[in-house]
């Protein structure tokens, strides 16, 4: 009996013991999770950009053709079989080079038919003229009737002419035998041949090949009436002033930019009816001549009369149902988003018109992390203006956060 009595009691105050260590451990728990609850989690660090200014001016964008500065489309003014070609296609070659010859045999017999018949019709007029001085000497004396004299008048004049005309006739002969020989009316380079030797050619042929000169180049744009007619208004009278001049360059098909400036070279004096626009034509130095003539480029335009303006990289513009955006970190760390009005694109940057002021700091690298209002850890960064890539300020990165930094002594924090 004794040992029945004694287990239960045994049991009862084992079970006490664990429920007590049981709620120790809770309570300790408890406490641990409180302390943890209260440590306020780091801010995300996040990469700006301080917005910096550039002198930026006018700007427009036009699609534009490229033209030869001068061409020739080299044609057979006579006919004849093609029997040399002198040049390689693709090459320059010089003013007066020999390019192609035309078969001349026919055209050497004509001249020497044309010289034959001059001969024959200047002895004509030299007969002619002796016979009219022989009648001048017998009329007074009654010799020779006034009809006969008369006859040999007109045989002198039409002999006279008949030499004239056989004069024509050779030098008709001349020059189509001088038509058979084909040379550069310029320096130039020298396209594709049409035709190749041995082919029959003629005035009613193609063109045998088109000779040009693209150094300097010619870049021609249409602008619409309204903005032409604008730009004369408030430039007028000071064409030539400071307010007036205008940069202008191009952007290549392959989006790479020309390094050569052009200059205004022609407007035309009328508008294109039923397209409202007006032609311009500038001219540009093509020294490595990469331009080609028939080329579709970007012709820009630019004030020279500058003004400051804001730029962004490309990496911190965001966009929306409402526009274009960025984030902004104010002073006090705080995310805020601004919405922007973007002007140009130049290279990897875009001009700032309304929204955001110099010495901004808009985040770039990061965006992922935060939303407009949280607090964040700022560090500066520079951008690459034309590739975009994001580096460290070399000697110049800060840390403009100001959020506490629990477990950091002050004699450490002010070494930092």
């Amino acid at each position: 009996m004794l040992k029945r009595s004694f287990i239960p009691s045994q049991l009862r105050t084992i079970t006490k013991t664990k429920f007590a260590f049981l709620g120790l451990l809770s309570l300790a728990l408890t406490a641990c999770g409180e302390q943890k609850a209260q440590v306020k989690p780091p801010a995300p660090a996040v990469s700006v950009y301080s917005i910096e200014s550039q002198p930026i001016g006018g700007y427009r964008e036009f699609v534009a053709r490229t033209e030869a500065f001068k061409e020739a489309n080299l044609r057979a003014r006579v006919e004849g079989e093609l029997i040399e070609r002198h040049f390689r296609e693709g090459s320059y070659v010089e003013k007066g080079q020999l390019l192609l010859r035309i078969d001349p045999a026919a055209y050497e017999a004509a001249l020497s038919a044309a010289k034959a018949d001059l001969s024959s019709r200047v002895s004509g007029e030299e007969n002619a003229k002796r016979n009219l001085k022989r009648a001048n000497e017998l009329i007074n004396d009654g010799y020779i009737s006034q009809s006969d004299y008369d006859r040999l008048t007109t045989e002198e004049s039409q002999a006279k002419s008949a030499v004239k005309s056989a004069q024509a006739a050779l030098e008709r002969a001349e020059l189509d035998l001088s038509y058979t020989t084909i040379t550069a009316p310029f320096t130039g380079r020298i396209g594709k041949v049409n035709y190749n030797v041995g082919n029959i050619v003629g005035p009613t042929s193609n063109a045998l090949a088109t000779l040009t000169i693209t150094d300097p180049i010619f870049v021609s744009f249409q602008v619409e009436e309204s903005f032409y007619i604008s730009y004369l208004q408030e430039h007028q009278g000071a064409r030539n002033a400071d307010d007036a001049a205008i940069d202008i360059s191009l952007r290549l098909p392959n989006n790479s930019e020309y390094p050569e400036k052009g200059q205004l070279d022609f407007a035309d004096t009328k508008i294109a009816e039923g397209m409202g626009t007006v032609e311009l034509r500038t001219v540009f130095p093509n020294p490595n001549n990469i331009i080609l003539p028939g080329l579709f480029v970007t012709l820009i335009t630019e004030a020279q009369n500058k003004q400051e303006m804001a730029l962004i990289p490309q990496a911190a513009v965001q966009e929306n149902q409402q526009g274009k955006f960025v984030l902004v970190v104010d002073e006090s760390n705080k995310v805020k988003q601004r919405h922007v009005v973007l002007g140009r694109r130049i290279n990897a940057m875009w001009v700032v018109e309304k929204g955001l002021s110099i010495g901004e700091s808009v985040i770039i690298e990061g965006l992922q992390k935060v939303r407009a209002g949280a607090e964040v850890k700022s560090i500066s960064k520079g951008v690459d203006p034309l590739t975009g890539t994001i580096s460290d300020i070399d000697d110049k990165s800060k840390d403009t956060s100001k959020v506490n930094e629990p477990n950091v002594n002050p004699s450490a924090k002010a070494d930092k």
